[in-house]
């Protein structure tokens, strides 16, 4: 499946975004990393063919994460669901 990259200054974490074209709540996710410089890599789930939306699923339960949107996950093991600048800040350290 293809991620968008997104480049930033701050790149000492791998952060992954699962979106969805049309959230809100995604595209605050998005904005506030580009507006704190995080590097990223995220994909809009909604516009994935259906295995690769099955591998996303998948990807997320394993993490211990539910399917609901944004799901970012911080260096493969911190799960943040939702919209959620405290957690992202604590995660990432800013």
């Amino acid at each position: 499946m293809q991620f968008s990259k997104v480049p930033g200054k701050k790149n000492d974490h791998k952060v992954i975004v699962y979106a969805l074209s049309t959230c809100v709540w995604c595209k605050l996710t998005k904005q506030f990393l580009n507006e704190n410089n995080v590097e990223y890599e995220f994909v809009d789930v909604d516009l994935l063919q259906d295995k690769e939306k099955s591998e996303v699923h998948r990807t997320i339960l394993d993490k211990g994460g539910s399917l609901s949107y944004p799901t970012t996950i911080v260096d493969d093991k911190t799960v943040i669901t939702g919209f959620r600048k405290d957690q992202l800040k604590e995660a990432l350290g800013i």
